[in-house]
């Protein structure tokens, strides 16, 4: 797989060497819209619980599944709301996954090295050569943010692609 994100990132700068990388890019991501009000179900090869900080760390072909969701990782860092920062209730703040990062709805997948999910926000914004693969084409860029409940997402920092003068976008 590394043979290949280093062909599709190199790739836009052979094409077209003169095309300057845009800072900024707002794309669709996935066919529908996410639930993040869903329940998360999470499988992985181990488990450890800190009842000192209240995180749950799964290690080891983690994956993630909310809805038509999903994630995985090599690990991924499970940090639940205190009663008060719940507003009393009990549930999840954020996931860290790191190692391997791979982000799937509908026909679009993104990679990347980190990606943190906040679940009231509905977003997980990715981290670390991150690789958007959509029907359309691939964008890469430093940093994605998605916003699972609009189905959006934006793109950050040296943001690369290929533009066809017949349309589309690879």
């Amino acid at each position: 797989m590394s043979y290949l994100r280093a062909f599709i990132l190199c790739l836009p700068l052979a094409v077209f060497p003169g095309l300057a990388a845009a800072q900024t890019a707002s794309v669709a991501f996935g066919t529908v819209e996410a639930d993040p009000t869903l329940p998360v179900e999470v499988t992985a090869d181990n488990l450890a619980v800190n009842q000192a900080d209240g995180s749950a760390e799964f290690t080891g072909n983690v994956l993630i599944v909310q809805g038509i969701m999903r994630l995985s990782a090599d690990n991924v860092l499970v940090i639940y709301k205190t009663a008060s920062e719940g507003g009393g209730k009990a549930g999840i703040e954020r996931l860290e996954a790191t190692g391997n990062v791979v982000l799937v709805s509908g026909p679009d997948a993104a990679e990347s090295r980190y990606a943190e999910y906040t679940i009231d926000k509905g977003t997980i914004v990715m981290t670390g050569d991150v690789l958007l693969t959509q029907e359309t084409g691939t964008l890469a860029s430093n940093r994605l943010e998605v916003n699972l409940t609009s189905g959006t997402a934006k793109m950050d920092g040296r943001v690369k692609t290929i533009l066809n003068p017949n349309g589309g976008s690879n």
